[in-house]
């Protein structure tokens, strides 16, 4: 992929990012995306903590999870969700920023694999690891417009 094609990309990644209400809620950024490769931060501020100073779980989570299906639609090049994920919390979160690095492992016609590592960012720059997840992003089949769809009870 060339750089021009890389800047495209990166810009329909943050283009998608940017409508989805809950990434602007907690000021989610773009900062990287190729084929099979995305990089997802987020500034840690006070609403995002738990009762004893440190990231709240499912802010690590949400971190995790769109970063993985980010590397994962890259690779598959097709709109896609999460079919599932588990994440392991190593330590508690905390410092100035949160970056997700993942990548896809693995990658068929109809899902990839990826991994995804988040770090806490201190004020210095220097970076712990504080979780790491694994998903699975499934491809998203070829469905009928929500308008004109039947709904089977």
């Amino acid at each position: 992929m060339n750089p021009e094609q890389q800047d495209v990309l990166l810009a329909f990644g943050r283009d998608v990012l940017a409508s989805q209400p809950f990434s602007r809620l907690l000021g989610a950024e773009l900062e990287a995306l190729r084929p099979g490769h995305c990089v997802l931060a987020l500034a840690i501020s006070e609403p995002l903590r738990q009762q004893h100073g440190f990231v709240h779980g499912g802010v690590l989570s949400y971190l995790a999870d769109n970063a993985l299906t980010y590397a994962g639609g890259t690779a598959l090049r097709v709109p896609v969700v999460t079919s599932e994920f588990k994440i392991n919390y190593l330590r508690p979160a905390v410092g100035a920023w949160l970056v997700a690095r993942a990548d896809a492992v693995h990658v068929s016609r109809s899902q990839a694999v990826c991994r995804c590592d988040v770090v806490m960012v201190g004020d210095d720059g220097s970076e712990k690891l504080c979780a790491v997840a694994l998903g699975t992003i499934a491809r998203l089949g070829e469905a009928p417009p929500a308008s004109t769809a039947k709904r089977e009870d």
